[in-house]
């Protein structure tokens, strides 16, 4: 794989990771370096360690997660969506909730393993081909942990303007990314 190729699949795999980085902007009260580390932190490294992943299961293993990898990242992100959504418009935001906190707990190893599901796909493929493994581990991690800084600053300047009308929309969109893999998957 050319690195012109390698670079377009790494961008490709990292846009669901930008979404959700920019609804985690969105709904983080302040965000601290801290959180912009956490994040692209982790998405980077499930982005790049779910293709290794997929690359030494081998082709033997896709034929079973082929059949419903999509609807688990559905899930995964319907659950936090819904979170989301249900937390917006439950009114109690007068108290700092700080289990809305896209960058700790379980929230972050669930999003972290929906946005990559689809790595983990690449992986089986490249496996599949006999490509090599290490250049693109490192470049689709490398290119998911830097969409995921810019896609939390994003929302971040998003959420300073339009305020709570903004979290609801954002766990709307992370539904809509859930339901646009199902639909990729489904169609194919």
């Amino acid at each position: 794989m050319n690195w012109v190729n390698l670079l377009a699949l790494a961008v490709a795999l990292a846009m669901d990771a930008f979404a959700v980085a920019v609804v985690a902007g969105l709904t983080i009260k302040a965000l601290t370096k801290r959180h912009v580390f956490r994040l692209s932190f982790h998405f980077g490294l499930f982005q790049g360690l779910m293709p290794a992943i997929g690359w030494a299961a081998g082709f033997a293993i896709h034929k079973y997660i082929a059949a419903f990898d999509h609807w688990i990242a559905f899930g995964l992100l319907a659950f936090i969506g819904v979170k989301m959504v249900w937390g917006a418009l439950s009114g109690a935001d007068e108290t700092p909730d700080t289990s809305r906190d896209p960058t700790s707990g379980w929230s972050l190893v669930i999003l972290s393993i929906a946005t990559s599901i689809d790595a983990l796909a690449v992986g089986l493929s490249l496996g599949v081909i006999g490509s090599t493994i290490l250049a693109p581990v490192l470049v689709i991690g490398i290119v998911a942990a830097a969409f995921t800084v810019a896609g939390m600053f994003l929302g971040r300047q998003i959420g300073l303007r339009w305020g709570k009308r903004v979290e609801v929309l954002g766990g709307i969109i992370l539904l809509g990314i859930g339901i646009k893999i199902v639909l990729e998957h489904v169609t194919a």
